[in-house]
């Protein structure tokens, strides 16, 4: 499979990778869904009812409580396959990186054209008049974040019950439909909408590499059940 995925990558120049929450635990970033993901740990709520906007607007500094201490991993680093993405970008054969992942690591290993599906941490912006701050002014403050405006800091990710950016949506669209590859890797593919953009993949060379068995795994021309980072890096480019 390493060397019929190595093949199909180099060969091409149009490659787009769509990835999921398994692409960051390999740097120590917990999932929502694994055994040991935060949705399997103990709350007063439910993290997905603590991650609505129902939540968000009517327990604000609740949803700020949890936010801060379990959605905010700022020291991580970038692993493998985060460093391997950015190189084939780097090489002109990546096109674009789509995520479901909101920590920014995609940027920080050097990734430039990334499309973010549920937002980043790194973005947050006053609700009133539109100002923005780092993560940092989030992480750093006690309570409800404020503006100087007085107005609220929301941190741009997509909470539940909210929809998904419509030009980033657009723009993801267009890369998956004009791909020759499309390599989907960290994701078990039961997130929508986001894992429904696969749909509009035309191509003939669809790679999944995830830990576990997916929906896809019928239509893929690889499918390889191991860690992304260590398939990743062992493509030679």
């Amino acid at each position: 499979m390493y060397s019929e995925l190595q093949e199909i990558i180099l060969s091409s120049d149009n490659i787009v990778f769509f990835g999921g929450a398994g692409v960051s635990t390999e740097s120590g970033i917990p999932d929502f869904r694994s055994v040991d993901g935060i949705y399997n740990q103990k709350y007063k709520y439910p993290p997905e009812i603590m991650l609505s906007y129902s939540f968000f607007k009517n327990n604000t500094a609740e949803f700020y409580d949890f936010y801060r201490d379990k959605m905010l991993f700022l020291d991580v680093l970038p692993n493998k396959a985060h460093f391997k993405l950015a190189e084939l970008e780097k090489k002109g054969k990546l096109k674009a990186v789509i995520t479901q992942n909101i920590d920014g690591l995609h940027q920080k290993a050097g990734s430039r054209n990334v499309l973010e599906l549920h937002g980043s941490v790194h973005r947050n912006y006053c609700m009133e008049c539109g100002n923005s701050y780092d993560v940092y002014f989030i992480k750093d403050s006690k309570g409800i974040p404020k503006c100087k405006c007085g107005g609220i800091v929301k941190p741009d990710v997509v909470l539940y019950e909210e929809g998904l950016n419509e030009e980033v949506l657009e723009q993801s669209v267009k890369y998956i439909e004009n791909a020759d590859v499309l390599i989907i890797g960290g994701t078990s593919l039961v997130v929508y909408p986001a894992a429904g953009l696969i749909n509009y993949y035309r191509g003939k060379k669809l790679v999944l590499i995830n830990k576990s068995i997916t929906s896809l795994d019928r239509k893929a021309n690889v499918v390889i059940n191991e860690s992304i980072g260590s398939v990743l890096n062992e493509i030679l480019i």
